[in-house]
């Protein structure tokens, strides 16, 4: 049973029987086949099939928000106890450079002491996303939800944005990534339905550097909370305006089709941003 619900969730993340069997490693029938021994089993119906994939029903939807948690970390445990399908090769892994520092890696503890090798390519997300197209990359991090043929991607988390600002610090001088202000500009619009009120005084294309020059009472930026917890903990920085409906931004796991055995790396990864 254990096995029919994993193929069931592969190929619900998946959107199609072709990329859920690539996965998986098994042929298309089989994969189709698993599905229907399933659906017989609960009785009724788990995918709508079409030309361009399969639509989930309202069964599977609920099917796969109880299996989603429990069975990444099913399957993390199960790489552990019967031994890494990746170990001893390497796997290549691309994203934000503040995200991969501050989670990412992290969550990699047990895989990389498990015998596998990572490399790390940072960057923007359309240039990493090319190289996981070109097979540079096996895994990426992206901040945007890849639309290539032959890319799946699969929601990994949701990031959300913070105005900050060290105490008794106002908006008169802001700090951004961009000249463009993009994230600040977001911001502006999301909550106040304006945009910001003028350029920035300091531009550098690093969240790290904006937390340091926020914290160093040079201005006002806009941040990922999780970048910035310990600092509103211990009141280095303040929220200048909480708000219920803050500004998120989703995170995707973006795989190649073809592309090696990454299913312990997405099952830890999935399960560790249950709590990021």
């Amino acid at each position: 049973m254990l096995d029919l619900l994993h193929t069931f969730l592969t190929v619900y993340r998946a959107g199609t029987m072709t990329r859920a069997a690539e996965t998986l490693g098994l042929a298309q029938p089989t994969v189709t086949g698993q599905l229907r021994t399933l659906e017989g089993r609960i009785g009724q119906p788990l995918f709508v099939r079409g030309a361009r994939g399969v639509t989930p029903t309202a069964a599977a939807d609920d099917l796969a928000r109880r299996l989603d948690g429990p069975m990444d970390a099913l399957t993390a445990v199960a790489s552990g106890l019967l031994g890494s399908p990746a170990a001893g090769r390497t796997v290549h892994l691309g994203g934000p450079a503040e995200l991969m520092s501050a989670r990412v890696l992290p969550a990699l503890a047990g895989v990389i002491a498990g015998g596998t090798d990572v490399r790390v390519r940072l960057g923007l997300a359309d240039d990493l996303l090319t190289e996981l197209a070109d097979g540079r990359l096996d895994l990426v991090v992206s901040a945007i939800r890849p639309r290539r043929a032959g890319l799946h991607a699969e929601p990994l988390c949701d990031e959300e944005f913070v105005l900050v600002a060290a105490p008794g610090v106002d908006l008169s001088h802001l700090l951004a990534y961009a000249e463009e202000l993009p994230i600040i500009r977001r911001w502006w619009r999301h909550v106040l339905g304006t945009p910001p009120p003028k350029r920035a005084v300091l531009v550098v294309p690093d969240l790290r550097g904006l937390r340091a020059a926020a914290v160093a009472g040079i201005g006002a930026t806009v941040l990922p909370r999780y970048l910035v917890e310990e600092e509103l903990r211990t009141g280095a920085l303040v929220d200048l305006m909480p708000t219920e409906d803050p500004p998120i931004n989703t995170l995707y796991l973006a795989t190649r089709a073809g592309a090696p055995d990454l299913a312990e790396i997405r099952a830890v990864l999935l399960a560790a941003a249950r709590n990021w």
